[in-house]
């Protein structure tokens, strides 16, 4: 009798592997999910490819335009509080 704990599928004819649902759940790797597929000393690694491509910060700065003078770091902080307090006194 097989270890209940230890889970098997088969390759199709096509290459095709079906990941058991118990996996797929637990890793939430719903359908669609891109992975990943590495070749290791201990077996095939399967890993989800992220949802978008790394960035260097060098080739986005500055992409957002924004009409008048740049913020200072004085106008920031104060925006961050003054949202602070009105989240606080909604509660």
């Amino acid at each position: 009798m097989p270890d209940p704990g230890k889970l098997t599928t088969t390759v199709s004819a096509k290459g095709q592997v079906v990941l058991p649902k118990t996996i797929r759940r637990s890793r939430r790797w719903e359908a669609g999910t891109r992975l990943a597929v590495e070749d290791t000393d201990e077996g095939v690694l399967l890993r989800p490819e992220p949802a978008f491509a790394a960035t260097d910060p060098a080739d986005v700065f500055g992409c957002l335009a924004r009409d008048g003078p740049s913020r200072t770091l004085a106008d920031m902080e104060a925006g961050i509080m003054a949202e602070a307090r009105r989240r606080h006194e909604g509660h």
